[in-house]
């Protein structure tokens, strides 16, 4: 059975496998073994109709640590992460991961790479580098690290053909974030 962590002692963690360098099977093996005690997340469960929601825990130059809560329905469009490691891990409800491998922009091409996984507390998803994410079921919760943070990523619209660079924000920003 996987430990568990409060959320600052999480961080403190993958601060030390994130910097100076990033020790990504380290991480991998990390978020495998250690889920976080209910109680940290609960100040960073908020939640919008009909979309998922971003919250920040933790920010520095090396890692992002984000609370992202997925209401019943919502779902993340095909989206890339820009050549960096991220991984997604479900704390609560179900979510359905379906990888993608890019082929062309001109005329844009991707096809999936193997079967959606549908993943329940404690799935790991990644490191990610282009997918799409959507609720199974009910309202769901996932923790997102993200290695080398960055403010854009793309969206890949099938049904237009087009890769549109969007600016990423947040729903929340904590007035003290976690700083183990």
């Amino acid at each position: 059975m996987p430990d568990l962590l409060s959320l600052p002692d999480f961080v403190a963690r993958m601060r030390r496998l994130t910097s100076p360098i990033v020790d990504a099977s380290g991480v991998q093996t990390f978020l495998d073994g250690h889920l976080i005690e209910p109680a940290s997340i609960e100040p960073y469960l908020h939640y919008t109709a009909g979309r998922y929601t971003r919250h920040l825990v933790f920010k520095n130059a090396a890692v992002e640590i984000l609370v992202l809560c997925w209401a019943r329905g919502s779902r993340a469009p095909i989206h890339g992460h820009e050549g960096e490691l991220c991984w997604a891990r479900v704390e609560r409800g179900r979510l359905r991961f379906t990888g993608y491998r890019e082929h062309s922009r001109s005329p844009l091409r991707l096809s999936p790479v193997g079967h959606p996984l549908d993943g329940g507390p404690g799935h790991v998803d990644g490191p990610a580098d282009i997918h799409a994410v959507e609720t199974i079921g009910d309202d769901a919760v996932s923790l997102h690290v993200y290695v080398k943070p960055y403010e854009e990523c793309d969206i890949y619209d099938l049904a237009q053909g087009v890769v549109q660079r969007v600016r990423l924000s947040y729903d929340s920003v904590p007035e003290h974030p976690v700083a183990p």
